[in-house]
């Protein structure tokens, strides 16, 4: 499937190729603080075939509890988180922003990761596959 996707404020925008069944829900500590919410709903799509269309986002390496490094990518105006990725320079995958794909309305989640980390009150979403840590 063909996606665009753009920041809020349109500096940002890029398209990819994605495989709607890599549409899911991240639970992990860092997307729920990262987010400001309980989860963070997104696509991952192969590297090559995501290309950025507009203004280069502004990168943020975090340091996971593994030891492992992640670029974290944002719009250096208006803020909106873009993608993941991880911080080597070539990258195999990008973990887009699901707010920021035009056509998130089109896409359900298929599964749902670091169920572990979920919080306790929040219902399981229907139809989804859970891991309670990333992908095995």
């Amino acid at each position: 499937m063909k996606i665009t996707g753009t920041c809020h404020c349109g500096a940002v925008t890029y398209e990819a190729e994605m495989n709607p069944e890599r549409f899911g829900i991240c639970h992990c500590t860092d997307c729920q603080l990262m987010s400001g919410s309980d989860y963070r709903t997104i696509a991952i799509v192969p590297a090559e075939s995501f290309r950025l269309t507009g203004a280069a986002p502004v990168d943020y390496v975090k340091t996971a509890d593994s030891g492992s490094k992640r670029r974290i990518t944002f719009c250096g105006t208006c803020g909106a988180g873009i993608y993941a990725a991880p911080a080597e320079e070539t990258p195999t995958v990008y973990n887009l922003r699901a707010g920021t794909i035009n056509e998130r309305r089109s896409l359900t989640p298929r599964y749902e990761i670091w169920c572990s980390s979920a919080m306790p009150w929040l219902e399981r979403f229907e139809g989804t596959a859970r891991y309670d840590k990333g992908f095995t």
